[in-house]
């Protein structure tokens, strides 16, 4: 039995159901999970934890900077231990930018960072405009206009594909 770190930084609260949902795969294989935001992490007690996922949702482009802050402020735990990342953005809704190697905003952030994760993944988000104040539902509206994505203003689509979530799941719980 592992003991499991999954960190997380969301906007909207999306990427920590991801989060919740790697939890229930690897308690399933019989692995104890902790899952909070990286702004919380238990820093002195890091290397307590056999592995350790951190996932990060994606706005306007860009991860929130405290991810890449604690990544590189931590990189020999997290290089010391077997680890993943994933990244959330409603982008990776086309299937040609769902794959770690083909997604922008992945593979921009990889080269802000030193910390190359054994195993990483790309889901796709969601967009839900009735919990988006007025400038970021236009906005988020005209980058769907301009991606071909959806415009409604009433609209909650889920893009994520759950059974990759649970894939991945599987694959930490075997790391």
């Amino acid at each position: 039995m592992a003991n499991i770190l999954i960190l997380y930084s969301t906007v909207d609260g999306h990427t920590r159901q991801i989060c919740e949902r790697l939890r229930e795969v690897v308690e399933q294989d019989d692995h104890r999970a902790t899952v909070i935001p990286v702004d919380e992490a238990p820093l002195g007690e890091l290397a307590s934890f056999d592995k350790i996922v951190i996932g990060a949702s994606i706005r306007y482009g860009k991860h929130q900077p405290v991810v890449a802050e604690f990544i590189n402020a931590n990189q020999p735990v997290l290089e010391s231990r077997p680890s993943a990342f994933f990244t959330v953005n409603a982008v990776a809704r086309k299937p040609e930018k769902r794959r770690p190697e083909t997604n922008p905003y992945l593979q921009k952030f990889l080269k802000r960072i030193r910390w190359k994760p054994a195993h990483l993944a790309v889901f796709a988000g969601k967009i839900d405009y009735s919990k988006y104040g007025f400038v970021d539902k236009t906005m988020i509206r005209f980058i769907m206009w301009i991606t071909k994505g959806p415009t409604d203003p009433n609209a909650a689509v889920e893009f994520t594909d759950w059974d990759d979530v649970t894939e991945f799941g599987r694959l930490i719980s075997s790391m």
